[in-house]
């Protein structure tokens, strides 16, 4: 095999070699552009490279940091200046200056030498604002309500406070967090567009404060903040059997307003015993069960300076601990899309009914005139029966419902505050007169994290199961990744998320996402390395330890690493790595784990009418080995990545004696396995629980497993997200691409042929007679099976990252042409820029365009054989002698390779 080295290609691309400046663009400071409130006291730093032509990377650079954009402009006064410093290094690198102050703004701005010995200018100036880094940094005080609180209804309390300022402003900054959810305002402005703040943390381990520059909001003289608060998560039923009050009963804020004179003074206005409560018109509001708003109970010009408070009761200081403060390291939840009704209808119950087309998170907007009183019910739903009616059996016992009180007033334009809603279709009742879709809209709420990948195909179907999959992670990544968005659940169950982890990184920027939920879970971890079934815990001590499901402990770190080359989630996260394989090293018998509550492969193929004994049952046990195995593994790479050489030797050890194990228990002399289920053998594949010489022979059992399944797939939760990977690996994808194009159930295109906007939790949530599976588990939005994503991303578009240089900083191009398809086009966006990745095929040709960005290189697999010739950009390659050609290794640019039959 031949293999095309980058200097051939620069050679052969010679022509079209442009030699020009390079410019620095696209700053971020811990994974942000110009981030608001860092606690890291080491800040990372990353920067793109742009430029005209190929071959463009970096051979060194020059950071510089100031307090004042003038002295950053003018070079003095800096608060580091890293010299020039030779590396490509353009990604993470890490703050080297003096020490960084609380609630300080910081300058910075960075220049690159790349590989032809010229220097770029400096950047465009970017910004990072420090947080409150120590507990004393706080001057706030904690405070709730002062008066006797409703506790049946719950209602949100209003708090308030007026002050004055004299002197020209500067700056003005908002610290806020709170026990519960709250939305802030001042002077009639609302602070900041994130949604159920401070987000969902152990809060009694970890709270999130959010920080917001209003410096356009205050003014001097005579000003006024209002702040309301909801239960949320803090205090709200969370889980089943009405359990509440998980963190707390009581309702707080904590509120910090540091301004700044233009004289050099500043002066910070404070939550204490200066301000005033009372109740407002949120008459009660539930995550589980949505808001009572009564409309006519508003306080008009409640958030406004002069507005007459003297019936409002003074709040309570409560005594609450500020060290568990923390900043906010992913990014907030805010308002996305908006759907307009695609149908209003009366249904065969006679019920008004409204079709969003989209099966959606975050609620609906109300804009009615009515009369006083006039109270319009809105209940959500994901779908509808067989008979065309409103379905909501499988809510279970979150209510899902909004309902209004109207002021009469004048046309009331209403929507939730401290609640959320999965659904699709709304009903809507008592709504005075003749309803409209100018009346209705449903507004997406979602982590706001960066869209990164796109993929589309010639398959209309697999367009829409890339839409589904999509819109499954938005509808459950709200602050944390939730299994469901709609019943009374909504947890961050970690089986889910580590399957579909990888997947995740493609769609959207995760980063910061799993980084701070990473953190949760190491918060929640058990003493005894065990980690629960859902994060935050919520169920209690001793749910946990599941195999698949504690593993996110070490899954979900290690595909960080890969995707995003951040070592700081691996270092942050290596002590409960090691726990969670501690906890599976304790609970083993010779090596063998055998023992224990497992969820095993959760909701795999399952008829109805198990005459045969057809179901794919695969043994628990068989499955907590391999994932014990795999754990350990991930651990050992994570310790070579971190320099822990006593781990890595440990470890090793540990590994080969599970597998050994493995192989006594679970598998044959000839090397069947005891269960002969997909999952089973592509487990043992997966994770190289099998000898070298074994491995072919279970692939090939494999396949016959699935042949004798008509080329359907009856893998749950674990097995799902590796199938087709290990079918590609052994040469199988023809197999695999029969069944991601399988449209009768089980199957990823059945739902889509069933009308799905998104992923269902069951392979047949709903039947093909138009029936529903068990009421009591059958969520219409739950992206675990979304996880054959990865395999789409990785395999049919190619596109994936070189594991000598993770981050997508050494690229593999490399899409397996097959199902039928005659084109796919991908891109993801990166830390270094976009990469493309694009084929089709064309009569007995195939073209293939790809876009490397600078300061990385790819190697790319064409799989081409030795009777085909192939140009780029239009220049023939020489063909290799004898044998296929072997990669091709690029630089950046743009590449358009023609592979024909000579």
């Amino acid at each position: 095999m031949k293999k095309y080295s980058l200097l051939f290609v620069s050679f052969l691309l010679s022509s079209l070699f442009v030699s020009a400046q390079v410019k620095v663009v696209n700053l971020l400071c811990e994974n942000k552009p110009d981030p608001i409130g860092i606690d890291e006291l080491k800040p990372r730093l990353s920067w793109q490279l742009e430029g005209p032509g190929k071959n463009i990377s970096q051979t060194a650079y020059e950071v510089r940091v100031a307090v004042r954009s003038e002295d950053l402009t003018r070079g003095n006064q800096l608060t580091w200046s890293s010299g020039k410093i030779p590396t490509d290094q353009s990604v993470q690198i890490s703050y080297g200056g003096s020490a960084l102050k609380s609630d300080t703004k910081y300058y910075w701005q960075v220049r690159v030498w790349d590989n032809n010995l010229k220097i770029s200018e400096w950047s465009t100036p970017a910004t990072w604002q420090m947080g409150l880094l120590q507990p004393s940094d706080w001057k706030a005080k904690w405070i709730t309500q002062g008066f006797a609180e409703d506790t049946i209804n719950r209602p949100s309390p209003l708090l308030r406070k007026q002050f004055a300022l004299s002197k020209k402003i500067l700056s003005a900054t908002a610290y806020i967090t709170s026990h519960g959810l709250y939305e802030a305002h001042i002077n009639n402005q609302r602070v900041g567009d994130a949604y159920l703040t401070p987000g969902w943390t152990n809060y009694n381990k970890r709270l999130q404060y959010q920080v917001y520059d209003v410096t356009n909001m205050v003014t001097a003289g005579t000003n006024a903040i209002g702040v309301s608060l909801g239960s949320g998560w803090f205090r709200g039923n969370l889980a089943w059997g009405g359990t509440k009050n998980i963190y707390g009963k009581e309702l707080a804020l904590l509120f910090q307003l540091i301004v700044r004179y233009t004289d050099g003074t500043a002066e910070n206005i404070l939550s204490d015993e200066s301000w005033k409560s009372t109740y407002g018109p949120i008459v009660s509001s539930e995550i589980y069960h949505g808001e009572v708003y009564d409309a006519r109970a508003e306080k008009k010009g409640w958030i406004t300076a002069g507005f007459n408070d003297s019936e409002w009761k003074p709040v309570r200081v409560i005594d609450l601990p500020k060290n568990t403060l923390i900043a906010t390291w992913n990014e907030p939840i805010r308002k996305h899309e908006q759907f307009k009704p695609v149908k209003i209808f009366r249904t065969p119950a006679g019920e008004q009914v409204v079709d969003f087309g989209q099966n959606l998170v975050g609620w609906v907007q109300l804009k009615v005139r009515g009369t006083a009183g006039d109270r319009i019910r809105i209940y959500h739903a994901e779908v509808l029966d067989k008979k065309g009616n409103f379905y909501t059996d499988n809510l279970r016992a979150a209510k899902q419902q909004d309902e209004y009180i109207l002021s009469g007033e004048k046309e009331d334009v209403l929507e939730p505050h401290f609640t959320f809603q999965g659904f699709r279709y709304i009903k809507l009742e008592n709504f005075p007169g003749e309803l409209k879709a100018e009346n209705l809209t449903a507004i997406a709420l979602y982590s706001d994290m960066k869209p990164s990948g796109t993929l589309t195909t010639s398959h209309p179907l697999l367009n829409q199961l890339q839409h589904n999959i999509q819109w499954g992670q938005k509808g459950n990544f709200l602050d944390v990744p939730t299994d469901c968005p709609q019943r009374d659940e909504r947890l961050g169950w970690t089986g889910d998320a580590q399957v579909f982890s990888r997947t995740a990184a493609y769609n959207m920027n995760v980063n910061n996402f799993f980084a701070k939920w990473l953190r949760d879970v190491a918060a929640d971890q058990e003493p005894n390395g065990s980690v629960p079934f859902v994060v935050p815990n919520v169920l209690g001590p001793g749910a946990g330890g599941s195999a698949g499901w504690a593993d996110v402990a070490t899954i979900i770190p290690w595909n960080m690493w890969l995707a995003y080359g951040d070592k700081k989630i691996l270092s942050d996260q290596f002590e409960s790595m090691k726990a969670w394989v501690g906890f599976m090293e304790k609970n083993s018998t010779s090596d063998l784990w055998n023992k224990g509550f497992h969820f095993g492969d959760w909701l795999f193929y399952r008829p109805d009418d198990d005459n045969d004994g057809r179901s794919a049952i695969t043994d628990k046990y068989l499955i907590a080995q391999c994932f014990y195995a795999h754990s350990t593994q991930l651990v050992i790479n994570a310790a070579e990545v971190l320099g822990k050489d006593a781990d890595v030797h440990y470890y090793t050890g540990l590994l080969q004696r599970i597998k050994s194990a493995f192989l006594k228990e679970y598998v044959t002399g000839s090397g069947r396995l005891v269960s002969s289920s997909q999952t089973a053998y592509v487990l043992a594949l997966q994770f190289d629980m099998l000898p070298l010489e074994m491995r072919a022979q279970a692939a090939e059992r494999l396949v016959k497993n699935i042949e004798n399944y008509n080329n359907h797939l009856t893998t749950g939760f674990l097995g799902t997200p590796y199938l087709c990977h290990v079918l590609t690996r052994f040469g199988y994808s023809d197999v695999a691409y029969k069944l991601l194009l399988q449209e009768t159930y089980p199957s990823w295109l059945y739902p889509v042929k069933m009308g799905a906007t998104t992923i269902w939790e069951r392979w047949d949530g709903q039947k093909p007679d138009s029936t529903f599976q068990t009421p009591n588990m059958n969520s219409f939005n739950h992206y675990a099976y979304g996880a054959i994503g990865d395999w789409m991303y990785r395999v049919v578009a190619g596109i994936d990252t070189d594991s000598s240089a993770v981050g997508y900083k050494k690229i593999i191009i490399h899409p397996h042409i097959g199902g039928g398809l005659t084109e796919v086009k991908a891109s993801l966006n990166t830390y270094y820029g976009m990469i493309r990745s694009e084929w089709s095929v064309q009569g007995d040709g195939i073209n293939l365009v790809v876009e490397i960005p600078a300061n990385t290189t790819a190697k790319i697999y064409m799989g081409v054989k030795k009777n085909q010739q192939v140009t780029v950009n239009g220049k023939l390659m020489d063909a290799p002698v004898q044998g296929d050609f072997g990669p091709v290794d690029v630089g950046s640019g743009r590449y358009n390779f023609l592979i024909r039959t000579k």
